[in-house]
């Protein structure tokens, strides 16, 4: 049986004078591995690419953390130094294959910036260096040449009982996370419902209000400890189940 296949949109990077439209080796392998879906990574045009003839050919769309940001712009803010570094061509090709995603009810994960993407598709908008306002904890990622060190799983959150994450992880209330990030989820969009959140109030997860199938942000980083952490694992098995669900559904 073949596996189902997930659009993962790509940042755009120059390395070395070279153009390079790319992904971080973690998602895709928590993919492959964990939720048994193979990526298509859709390069980050800033104008050329079709949504639907992506969305067309994949059972799923996994959108990924970056070091960039969400540009101002779309969500109505002007645009500062400090509010970078920017990708538009991440932007124009992840914003729309999100909302069209949710429109056709195409299994939807959205990691780390991929949350902010999410908030922001759908009408919400964010807030930079949040560890500057007062009562809000430092959330950067730890300054350590060890990745492991640095994507630790250190961070509490609380799950809302009931909520879609909850669910998929069978269980609730306080569990542990590995979250980095400067940059959080501002007003939440009018059709998402925060599932997650730590316990200095940050927004950690949320789930689409009325969604046809899965779809679901956290800020944290499942994918880097997903063939060996409990909760990271169940995230991505059940991105896994609905992405197969969905392609059983399709005929392939």
């Amino acid at each position: 049986m073949s596996k189902p296949v997930v659009a993962v949109p790509a940042d755009f990077k120059v390395v070395d004078g070279y153009n390079w439209h790319a992904t971080p080796d973690q998602y895709v392998n928590a993919a492959l591995k964990v939720a048994g879906a193979m990526s298509f990574i859709v390069p980050a045009f800033v104008e050329g690419n079709e949504t639907d003839a992506v969305l067309d050919r994949v059972d799923g769309l996994l959108v990924s953390g970056s070091a960039s940001n969400v540009h101002p712009s779309h969500y109505g803010v002007e645009a500062t130094e400090a509010h970078g570094p920017f990708d538009p061509g991440r932007d124009a090709t992840s914003l729309p294959l999100i909302r069209r995603a949710i429109e056709r009810g195409i299994p939807l994960l959205a990691i780390c910036r991929g949350i902010q993407e999410l908030n922001v598709a759908l009408g919400g908008t964010l807030q930079g260096e949040i560890q500057e306002n007062p009562g809000i904890w430092d959330h950067r990622k730890p300054e350590t040449p060890s990745r492991d060190e640095a994507f630790a799983i250190r961070q509490a959150v609380h799950v809302r009982e009931g909520s879609c994450i909850a669910n998929h992880l069978g269980l609730a209330g306080e569990i542990q996370v590995n979250s980095l990030h400067r940059q959080a989820i501002a007003e939440t969009a009018p059709n998402l419902q925060v599932e997650a959140t730590a316990p200095d109030g940050t927004i950690e997860a949320v789930s689409v209000i009325g969604a046809k199938n899965f779809a679901c942000g956290v800020q944290w980083h499942p994918e880097y400890w997903a063939e060996t952490d409990g909760p990271s694992r169940k995230l991505f098995e059940a991105f896994g189940d609905a992405v197969r669900a969905y392609a059983a559904a399709h005929g392939r």
